[in-house]
């Protein structure tokens, strides 16, 4: 069957009918088209009328142009695939190239006898350094236990004592009341406060002695004026 060269009126009939029904064929370029590969593919956009010149208007394959092209341009039939040229089977390598080395001749020099190496003295080796002494490891000196005891006699009066271990390192010593109560505020709140309250008894203590040596003092006083002195 002989290819054909172009659309015919029948081709141009068919497509028609296929836009109508919504569909975009297939077209292929001939070799009459004008600035176009042969063989290159396109989508039909339109077929108008009337059916005079460039009245087919398609968008060719990987463009986004509309172009018109008359019935000899264009043609339903789709090209062969193209074959791929062949490619020619790489050169043999050459073959490595001997190389002959040619070494000189050299006449051998006579070899004389090497003479006896003297043999070296004996050396004497001296004797090791003395080792320093081991150092014996430092006693740690162990802190003893401090213990201070405040002592009251209920009345007013204090008394330190200090005992470093076992040993009395300060025997009981008086201490002002005054110096208990402040040191006694430096410490935590419950010794301040068990403190206070014996100074406060013993302030108790000593203003009841005050008042009963004040009325005992009104008496004799009295006594005495009696007498007539």
């Amino acid at each position: 069957m002989a290819k054909k060269s172009g659309l015919s009126v029948e081709d141009v009939a068919d497509l028609r009918a296929q836009l109508d029904e919504g569909t975009q064929p297939m077209v292929w370029f001939t070799a009459a088209a004008v600035g176009m590969e042969e063989g290159r593919s396109a989508k039909l956009l339109a077929v108008t009328d009337p059916p005079e010149g460039d009245f087919i208007q398609v968008r060719p394959t990987g463009s986004k142009d509309e172009m018109s092209f008359s019935l000899a341009e264009l043609t339903l039939e789709k090209p062969p695939p193209r074959k791929k040229p062949a490619t020619p089977p790489p050169a043999p390598p050459e073959p490595p190239r001997e190389t002959e080395i040619i070494h000189p001749y050299v006449p051998e020099a006579p070899v004389k006898p090497a003479a006896p190496k003297p043999k070296p003295a004996p050396v004497e080796q001296a004797p090791p350094p003395p080792k320093p002494a081991a150092r014996k490891p430092a006693a740690k000196t162990a802190v003893p236990e401090v213990t201070i005891t405040l002592v009251t006699t209920g009345e007013g009066e204090w008394s330190v004592e200090v005992l470093q271990g076992t040993r009395r390192a300060v025997r009981p010593t008086p201490v002002p009341p005054a110096a208990v109560a402040q040191a006694s505020k430096l410490l935590t709140p419950e010794v301040a406060e068990i403190v206070e309250g014996v100074l406060n008894a013993a302030r108790a203590q000593q203003l009841a002695r005050v008042e009963q040596l004040r009325a005992e003092l009104e008496a004799a006083q009295k006594a005495l004026d009696d007498l007539g002195a």
